[in-house]
């Protein structure tokens, strides 16, 4: 359909979708075929979040789910208005699946009956890795949904997202000279980073975002039950939790996403748009495992997203701000162009947005127990992956990072969103041994740093008796302190492509890599100074 909506509809803001790149059209979907939408809707009229999350700062505490729900659930005439535009147009409502606290409804019906209803044609299309239904161009709603329908998921099914895993391969590496490599178990790690060691994160939960292909992915208990065993460390309790359909499913391959599952559990202890959204926002309203830190260790360019799922993600993130969860986003394994072939930089979402902490990659050698050496992780020269950073096309620069020193865009000289904040062992080289699928393989790349900066904030969180939550102001605040305190190590050597590290914040590294102990006796101060900073 063309670009200009149809009598009676507006265009969905921010919606417009083009085709990618290594896909072709193969003929249009089945018209039975059933598909299922998630629909969010604005906040309403009367809510002020930023007001509420100031008050609550003010008396040194995050918003409670019930304050937050209060404020910022869906209108219920908002609610109606998508009822009657679903019974309009013979869509079903899943309301199980639905979530008014998250502003979230799920429609199901036929491919014929959502083109119609949102005004656009679906096509099948085929990719190197198979099939996805598809579509071009923005969406449209019914004029008397505009403004209250701020996003819909779910029509085109393409893969949205990959892991920022890199796995060392030893083999590979037989005939080099710089060959001398070294791994590590999350608890050597841990202790070069000197995370506390008078807790071990009991009462905290943290909720691991993983995403699925067609063919699955997931872990298996056998594994986890080795490999804790194998560390001498009780087996945490892990809850797997179905979204849009997703589940674990591991299918006995360390390559594929199953790696990236055992990754993210061994080193803290629905792959689309609609899926990747839909686990977050279902990640940040569960009431039954409260979690107080989220790890994410899946991404792609800010050039693949459509600005509504951007959008809507950054929303979710302000919501985790407001309820103290901390978000931590692996930066990208693929240098400053973040493996776009268009000789510009592009950074990694969701780690741009500026609710998240992007966590980007070193090499850390050491000896004795102790760090010898951290650089910037950077292995383009042999196509094995460097860690990502830059200015965001899509954020501005945010308010803590004004003083940081963030470069402009080498792309425009625009100015923006600086990745990532802080960083970690990434490279594959020195990275994390791992037990998956009955293998012991090691694994490197951002998708490490996410849970390990996860790990070492549920620790804090437990020590002090009270959730972190919104870490990066107090971080950027009070960055000269933490590095002269050693709170943060400054990684000052290395690039990655267009950034070269440096003194103070760069787009390798962030502000720099952990210690544990020290960062957790410096917290309280920088957030009181952070706070009386934002007031």
């Amino acid at each position: 359909m063309a670009n200009i909506p149809p009598q009676g509809y507006e265009k969905l803001a921010n919606s417009e979708r083009t085709r990618r790149p290594d896909a072709r059209p193969i003929g249009p979907v089945d018209p039975q075929e059933l598909v299922e939408v998630s629909v969010y809707l604005r906040a309403p009229t009367t809510s002020n979040l930023t007001k509420l999350r100031e008050q609550a700062e003010q008396e040194n505490r995050h918003l409670t789910r019930k304050e937050y729900i209060d404020n910022q659930r869906a209108d219920p005439k908002d609610l109606e208005k998508v009822r009657e535009f679903a019974r309009k147009f013979d869509l079903t409502i899943d309301e199980k699946a639905s979530d008014p606290d998250a502003r979230r409804i799920v429609l199901a019906g036929t491919a014929a009956a959502m083109s119609n209803a949102f005004a656009t044609e679906l096509q099948r299309y085929e990719y190197p890795g198979g099939t996805f239904r598809g579509r071009t161009g923005p969406l449209h709603i019914p004029s008397e949904l505009d403004q209250i329908v701020v996003g819909v998921f779910g029509l085109d099914d393409r893969p949205q997202a990959q892991p920022r895993l890199r796995r060392y391969h030893p083999t590979e590496r037989m005939f080099r000279m710089d060959a001398v490599t070294t791994s590590y178990t999350p608890l050597q790690v841990a202790k070069l980073y000197d995370f506390p060691t008078d807790v071990d994160g009991s009462g905290q939960c943290i909720a691991l975002i993983e995403l699925g292909g067609k063919l699955g992915g997931g872990f298996k208990q056998q594994d986890l039950q080795v490999y804790f065993q194998h560390l001498n460390v009780p087996l945490p309790k892990i809850t797997s939790m179905s979204i849009d359909g997703g589940r674990n499913h591991p299918i006995g391959n360390p390559d594929s996403v199953d790696g990236e599952v055992a990754l993210d559990i061994e080193v803290a202890g629905a792959n689309n748009d609609r899926g990747f959204l839909d686990a977050i926002t279902s990640a940040i309203h569960d009431t039954s495992n409260n979690p107080s830190v989220i790890s994410i260790s899946f991404g792609a360019p800010e050039i693949s997203w459509t600005g509504q799922a951007m959008n809507l993600m950054d929303q979710a993130f302000q919501a985790a701000a407001a309820l103290g969860i901390t978000v931590c986003c692996a930066a990208g394994d693929s240098g400053s162009g973040d493996g776009v072939n268009d000789n510009r930089a592009h950074v990694d979402f969701p780690a741009s947005s500026p609710f998240a902490l992007g966590c980007g990659g070193t090499r850390l050698d050491s000896a004795n127990n102790k760090v010898t050496s951290e650089v910037v992780w950077n292995e383009l020269a042999s196509n094995e992956g460097a860690t990502g950073g830059g200015v965001s096309d899509f954020f501005g620069l945010p308010t803590y990072q004004t003083n940081a020193g963030v470069p402009l865009s080498v792309n425009d000289k625009h100015a923006g969103r600086g990745v990532p904040d802080v960083a970690g062992d990434a490279d594959p080289q020195t990275g994390y041994q791992v037990h998956v699928d009955g293998q012991d393989v090691v694994f490197g790349g951002t998708s490490a740093v996410a849970p390990l900066w996860a790990g070492l904030i549920a620790l804090i969180n437990q020590k002090q008796g009270q959730t972190i939550g919104f870490l990066n102001p107090i971080l950027y605040q009070n960055d000269t302190q933490l590095v002269q305190s050693g709170a943060l190590r400054d990684v000052t050597s290395g690039d990655n492509g267009d950034f070269a590290a440096g003194t103070g914040w760069d787009a390798c590294t962030g502000l720099g890599t952990p210690d544990g102990a020290k960062l957790l006796a410096a917290l309280p101060g920088a957030r009181q100074a952070a706070t009386i900073t934002a007031r």
